[in-house]
């Protein structure tokens, strides 16, 4: 039902939003003589800051046609290279000279938490200067018709696997957040089958391994409710003419809701400073705003067997790090790995993944050797910062790069990192 009115809310804005839009364009247009008046300038912003905010955002682009390798400019053009229902494979394919070393091939498992895989815009810009780089751009569940089945923990992790198998061995994988438990896992099953795709490094970054370790407001909430609140309250039928009419997913703009609840004062006070830019004529800064709320604003629904069994799996029963956990029906061993270098990598200020959550895998994969062990946290940063900004370009990459390049099976594969500052 709530969905239901949130769509109809949606719609029944829509008049307002245009009249907005349109509002914006006269008092913004430079032939306008009132557009150069104070009270002009006002009536704009007012127009554009509610057009924004009653707006459902797209998916957005990653929009990354250009790198640098060695001090050179080389075209770069995203193709899908492998294809599920509930997933896409993107390369980011260098057109390198001849003879140019490709480097290391990198897999990113991108978060499926409610933003789409464009949030790591900065971390695949900053990765494919040095290595041949993939990402997983995992689907809208609203988008995707029930016949194509459901999608949970265990899909995930078989996807990964796939993925894996697909790019074949000497594939450095790194999770980011969310992942972290199901790329662990993944590794974990192929190293006990002893799988000859099996990742040379895998780099954890800001994951839920252990959410009884410094436990997160996110955390608690998880262990509060139980899993039953969240199936009675949040998973809700994706209504028409949605492609996924009648598939039970947790919706994006619930999301969207808790995300901007948790530091919603932060939130009231970047638009108050946008609408301040507008009349000020700030560009730089308001783009800048625009940016960063194009893409935040930007929300995906979970399909509910996968977001129940996240939520039951890891923030309530902890099952991974008590040894419990498993897929389909078949233990997940951590203790199995063996050949896999293990990084992982914390941010400070992370009011998501607490400190010592991420670096709790190492407790777990204890045939893990010491010199293929890696932990950096870095200070500073929160849970953003972790795999985007300036300190991940200038301190967390280089360490991850060299990392891999450390553990890499191929000699051929080391690329020319600048040294952590």
């Amino acid at each position: 039902m709530y969905y239901q009115l949130y769509e109809m809310s949606h719609a029944a804005l829509a008049p307002l939003r245009a009249a907005a839009d349109v509002t914006r364009l006269f008092y913004s247009n430079p032939i306008n003589p009132v557009a150069h008046t104070g009270w002009g300038k006002q009536v704009a912003a007012y127009a554009e800051v509610f057009e924004r905010v009653t707006r459902r955002y797209g998916k957005p682009v990653f929009g990354l046609t250009r790198t640098v390798v060695d001090g050179m400019a080389v075209p770069v053009s995203e193709r899908i290279v492998w294809q599920r229902p509930f997933c896409n494979l993107i390369r980011f394919e260098r057109l390198l000279p001849e003879r140019k070393r490709q480097g290391p091939r990198i897999l990113i498992v991108a978060p499926m938490s409610g933003h789409y895989a464009t949030l790591l815009r900065g971390t695949v810009e900053t990765m494919m200067q040095y290595g041949d780089v993939y990402i997983t751009d995992w689907a809208d569940a609203r988008m995707v018709p029930l016949a194509d089945g459901t999608f949970d923990l265990d899909d995930y992790i078989d996807y990964i696997v796939s993925m894996l198998h697909f790019l074949g061995p000497n594939t450095h994988v790194v999770g980011v957040c969310q992942p972290s438990v199901p790329v662990l896992a993944a590794v974990a099953l192929m190293s006990a089958r002893g799988d000859d795709n099996t990742p040379p490094t895998m780099t954890l970054m800001g994951g839920p391994i252990d959410t009884r370790e410094n436990p997160t407001v996110v955390n608690k909430l998880a262990e509060t409710r139980g899993i039953d609140w969240f199936r009675d309250n949040v998973i809700m039928p994706v209504p028409f003419p949605h492609p996924g009419f009648m598939r039970e997913v947790y919706p994006g703009f619930l999301q969207l809701s808790g995300f901007m609840s948790m530091n919603l004062d932060r939130h009231i006070m970047a638009h108050q400073e946008f609408f301040a830019h507008l009349v000020k004529g700030d560009g730089d800064s308001a783009e800048k705003h625009r940016d960063f709320y194009d893409e935040y604003l930007a929300v995906m629904d979970l399909d509910a067997h996968f977001y129940l069994q996240t939520v039951e799996t890891v923030f309530i029963r902890h099952a991974l790090p008590k040894g419990e956990m498993t897929h389909r029906n078949r233990p997940v061993d951590c203790a199995r790995i063996t050949r896999t270098a293990l990084m992982t990598v914390e941010g400070e200020n992370d009011d998501i993944s607490g400190i010592g959550q991420t670096r709790a895998a190492h407790a777990l994969c204890t045939g893990v050797p010491d010199d293929k062990r890696v932990h950096y946290m870095q200070p500073r940063v929160g849970h953003y910062g972790v795999f985007n900004g300036s300190r991940f370009r200038a301190e967390i990459a280089p360490r991850i790069l060299d990392f891999m390049a450390t553990h890499d099976l191929s000699r051929q594969a080391r690329p020319k990192v600048r040294a952590p500052g």
